[in-house]
């Protein structure tokens, strides 16, 4: 059994790394031929943005790069903070650089920022008064102003594979002085529950501990007091624009198509629209090369606003592997495209 102490004690807090050795999963960073093995080695931190999923260490990583360079560390949320706030600080920050002490701000979900709060930022940082290390999970390019990304190294973290998230299971168990009550394919099950996220793979664990369980859990078990984290889709964000990139992609050389089309709409994406793409497709990829796709295309969206969810996803999955397997011509869209282009250049 685990003692109530560890039990009860926030994990994620408990077992934040205390130094830049303990990260896991970010070698491609952190070792020593790394971008910020390299800083730390010779003590020029520059200012970063952490581009990454959720739960893969990016707080954490800048706090240990304050702990390293012994910088006073600032944390805000870019939810919650104004111009005015900004200012403030920014008045904190010169004061302690007049005593030789450097600030480095964390600010945590910037891609918040509007454009206003992202240019407040540029002299600050320019004149070194600060060091900036902004978090985003979205993509900073279509996110943040170029002025800023150009004071800026963007560096992107991984999702934590399952050897990762095995070796943080591992230390939360030496942690807590016990070892979780799972079966060995249990104990897979939960890594992949975590989908890469370090943080909700401890709320997990954390769940089990608390449930003070006197059985040892098998899959099925773990699954009725887990509640499985969908994968990961914001229909209005730049994960959304990725799945539908990898949807086109996998249809155009018939490898995967149906796994991205099942994560779309297991990650709650209107069948509409996924209909509304392939029968784009149809005509843009595949064309004359086989008229009858655009034909199957439109009959399957036209049974699945007939019959509904569930029963419409065979119709939409039969025009995904039929398209995908169809032989591709572009020859439709290209002359079209030619065509408005001697337009353009000729008038009438």
């Amino acid at each position: 059994m685990c003692s109530e102490d560890a039990a009860y004690r926030p994990l994620a807090e408990h077992l934040r790394p205390l130094s830049i050795e303990d990260v896991f999963g970010q070698d491609h960073l952190l070792s020593g031929d790394g971008p910020l093995g390299i800083m730390i080695k010779s003590g020029r931190l520059s200012s970063l943005i952490l581009w990454g999923p959720p739960g893969t260490g990016k707080t954490t990583i800048a706090r240990l790069l304050a702990k390293r360079g012994n910088h006073r560390f600032v944390s805000i949320s870019a939810v919650f903070l104004g111009i005015g706030d900004l200012k403030t600080l920014f008045v904190e920050a010169r004061e302690k650089a007049s005593d030789g002490i450097t600030t480095l701000l964390f600010v945590d979900e910037i891609h918040r920022f509007n454009r206003a709060q992202q240019d407040v930022l540029l002299p600050i940082i320019e004149d070194g008064t600060i060091l900036l290390v902004g978090a985003t999970t979205e993509n900073p390019s279509f996110e943040l102003n170029g002025a800023l990304l150009s004071r800026c190294q963007v560096l992107l973290l991984r999702r934590l594979g399952e050897n990762t998230l095995e070796m943080i299971l591992s230390r939360a168990e030496e942690k807590m002085g016990c070892r979780l009550p799972l079966t060995p394919r249990a104990r897979e099950a939960l890594c992949s529950m975590a989908d890469g996220d370090g943080r909700y793979l401890l709320n997990m664990v954390e769940v089990i501990i608390n449930a003070d369980l006197s059985i040892t859990l098998d899959s099925d078990d773990l699954s009725k007091i887990l509640e499985k984290r969908s994968p990961i889709y914001d229909k209005k964000q730049e994960n959304h624009y990725n799945l539908v990139s990898a949807l086109h992609k996998s249809l155009r050389g018939s490898d995967a198509a149906l796994y991205w089309f099942a994560r779309m709409l297991i990650g709650g994406e209107d069948p509409n629209f996924i209909a509304r793409r392939l029968v784009r497709f149809s005509s843009e990829d595949i064309g004359l090369a086989d008229p009858q796709a655009l034909q199957l295309s439109l009959a399957a969206w036209d049974a699945y606003q007939r019959l509904g969810s569930p029963e419409e996803e065979l119709m939409l999955v039969e025009a995904v592997l039929y398209l995908a397997s169809a032989p591709k011509s572009n020859s439709v869209y290209n002359a079209f495209t030619s065509v408005k282009q001697l337009i353009k250049r000729t008038g009438s």
